[in-house]
């Protein structure tokens, strides 16, 4: 069993910056962590960038021709491989660009376009089938906070969204803690409440598939991840990295929260 998890930090781009933008903002990133993410193994981290669907190539093909030590995400895909579904991406065509982490379930597609528990499901059980990694995404609202439900609503969110996986294939994912309240407003969870919906989040994960699984998922935190608060929610046991949203769109901001995440 691994001493320590890979932190995993990804930027989440959301729908800012258009490909001249995505380009000028990768090329800044990965000279800012030049060198930074060779050397000790106990000091690994993993960053991914999940930009608009429209940069996705212009990215991808920045990563794979400057070898970059960057791995390409998206921020959300449909669950089937073709179909009339305007608008759509299926996950087969991000597998095609290399994408190596999908987002799924994340709260503005849940609140903004009534994603539910169930095609959260089946976008992750797609996303795995298509070799990628799922970094499936839960968390409160503050009236849910307020009125004690965290955990019932956290733990619900876990278990719908990895019903019917394999004990192997949930050990190798990666799910987001991001409170709904905490998310571009400012207001950032303490790191002891983060710590403790991340270890509520890997003890459901235990109940549901067992120790091993447990012990090598990945729960990144989420919610106005910055430079100043980074360090001291990702010293904590159960958060292996950070899901970042503004902060990403600043190549020196999230250089910096790559850095501290290093421990």
């Amino acid at each position: 069993m691994p001493d320590r998890r890979t932190p995993l930090i990804s930027g989440n781009w959301k729908m800012h910056l258009n490909h001249f933008e995505a380009l000028q903002t990768v090329q800044k990133l990965s000279y800012l962590l030049d060198g930074l993410l060779d050397g000790d193994e106990s000091a690994a981290v993993e960053v991914s960038v999940h930009p608009p669907f429209t940069d996705l190539r212009t990215v991808q093909t920045a990563i794979e021709t400057d070898r970059m030590d960057i791995v390409l995400g998206a921020q959300h895909c449909h669950w089937e491989e073709v179909g009339a579904f305007t608008g759509e991406v299926s996950p087969a065509m991000l597998a095609k660009l290399n994408v190596a982490y999908v987002i799924a379930g994340h709260s503005e597609r849940r609140e903004l376009f009534a994603e539910t528990d169930e095609m959260v499901r089946r976008k992750a059980a797609a996303i795995l089938a298509h070799g990628m990694t799922p970094i499936v995404c839960v968390g409160e609202t503050l009236a849910e906070r307020e009125a004690g439900s965290t955990e019932d609503k956290v733990t619900g969110q876990v278990r719908a969204a990895l019903e019917g996986l394999a004990a192997d294939a949930v050990g190798g994912l990666v799910v987001a803690y991001e409170p709904i309240w905490a998310i571009g407003t400012g207001r950032t969870a303490s790191a002891e409440d983060a710590q403790a919906v991340c270890a509520l989040v890997r003890a459901t994960v235990a109940d549901g598939w067992g120790q091993q699984p447990s012990a090598t998922l990945r729960v990144q935190y989420g919610g106005s991840v910055k430079p100043g608060n980074a360090a001291e929610l990702m010293s904590r046991p159960d958060i292996d990295g950070a899901l970042v949203g503004g902060a990403s769109l600043v190549s020196e901001d999230f250089a910096a929260i790559v850095r501290a995440s290093r421990g």
